[in-house]
């Protein structure tokens, strides 16, 4: 009987994993650069367009005929005019006249006073593509555009929310440039100001993300098994403490799982938005997660005191009205959670589709640019959404629904 052998190997050299992984990498950034480029060219930096009168009149909360008074009186910005005669402002005109306005009526201007403290907002899931980074890139635009303070922060190594703002990670943010600058345990740490960029959407503020996030993960089980007293769960608060006078509202895109930097972020907020799409696979991961979130917190908080929060709020995103399964699982959840379901939900739309494929938000584009039922319906599902979570920022803070 002929010995059992095993068969030859080829003498061909088979390419291992991680060159293969290193050639599509490079591959693919030279050409998500190029894409930038044609993009954002000539100098790969996004700006927003202009609004129209009555784009602006809506967003300060009067009418196109007072904005016409306010430029025929020579008050206000000086404006730019569109080829037919229509006045245009950019978002920077659009507070200044908040700041013209709230001379007679303050209320034009919605920033925080007195006693109200500093809201930071935690989106989060322990599943990808529940639209975390859309929430949270869309609210952070949302209230700077109502005159707002903002201050976005993109937590995840993926930094879905830095490419919307117009920034390719890989290539735009290089090393100690994200938070993890501000989190690191080493000489290297810096202060949470010297990593804060500003944005071309006036009001806003960024901390880009990047890879380089994903270093926290790994360093802090590593710190902890020295046995030292680092608390690293303090960190993110305690960084945005040194900034707490130059905003109002802070938006944390957390990254799609419970790790050291997700756990940071919760003992941070002062309100929270778990994003729910209304699947049942996609309930049955919300349940881990807030069953894992349960466990770590109430191990923190034993060693440390309470986290309190202003609220927790859960948004159904990606919802399709007509999907007779997705409608039952948003029942079944109100019946659960009661008014901590937001009413409004964030309805699946191709116009947001559509912008993102240009790295845009529906807040950026024009009616011109996708279809005007499908522009409209999608700018009202999401205003309705935004303008819920800024009531729920208003009452945290104690003010009086007009």
């Amino acid at each position: 009987m002929m010995p059992l052998t095993k068969p030859a190997r080829s003498l061909q050299a088979r390419p291992s994993l991680d060159s293969i992984y290193a050639d599509k990498a490079a591959l693919l950034t030279s050409h998500l650069h190029a894409l930038q480029e044609r993009l954002f060219a000539p100098s790969s930096i996004k700006e927003l367009r202009s609004f129209t009168s009555a784009e602006a009149a809506r967003l300060i909360g009067v009418t196109d005929g007072y904005l016409r008074q306010i430029s025929l009186a020579g008050e206000g910005p000086v404006l730019e005019r569109s080829p037919g005669g229509r006045r245009l402002y950019t978002l920077a005109q659009v507070h200044e006249l908040r700041r013209l306005l709230a001379r007679t009526k303050p209320s034009y201007l919605p920033t925080r006073s007195g006693s109200e403290h500093l809201q930071i907002i935690a989106v989060t899931n322990f599943k990808g593509g529940s639209g975390k980074t859309t929430v949270s890139t869309h609210l952070t635009q949302y209230l700077a555009s109502r005159g707002f303070r903002v201050l976005a922060i993109d937590l995840d190594p993926q930094a879905s929310m830095s490419s919307l703002f117009g920034y390719q990670p890989e290539i735009d943010i290089r090393e100690n440039q994200t938070l993890y600058a501000a989190l690191r345990y080493d000489d290297m740490r810096l202060p949470i100001t010297d990593v804060i960029r500003p944005t071309y959407f006036a009001g806003a503020d960024l901390i880009p993300g990047n890879i380089e996030l994903q270093e926290f993960e790994h360093d802090t089980p590593r710190i902890l098994a020295t046995g030292h007293r680092e608390l690293f769960f303090e960190r993110i608060a305690a960084s945005l403490a040194s900034v707490d006078d130059r905003y109002d509202v802070v938006v944390i895109d957390c990254p799609p799982q419970l790790g050291f930097l997700t756990m940071t972020a919760l003992c941070a907020a002062t309100g929270v938005l778990v994003t729910v799409h209304p699947q049942m696979i996609d309930i049955a991961s919300m349940n881990q997660f807030l069953t894992m979130a349960s466990g770590l917190l109430s191990v923190l908080r034993e060693k440390t005191g309470a986290f309190e929060v202003d609220f927790n709020r859960f948004l159904i995103t990606r919802y399709e009205p007509n999907d007779g399964p997705q409608s039952q699982i948003v029942a079944f959840l109100r019946s659960l959670f009661g008014d901590e379901v937001l009413t409004n939900a964030m309805v699946k739309s191709t116009a947001v589709s559509e912008a993102g494929l240009r790295k845009q938000t529906i807040y950026e584009v024009s009616r011109d640019q996708v279809h005007r039922q499908t522009y409209e319906r999608a700018i009202e599902s999401m205003d309705a959404v935004n303008a819920e979570i800024e009531d729920v920022i208003k009452s945290s803070w104690g003010r009086v629904k007009a």
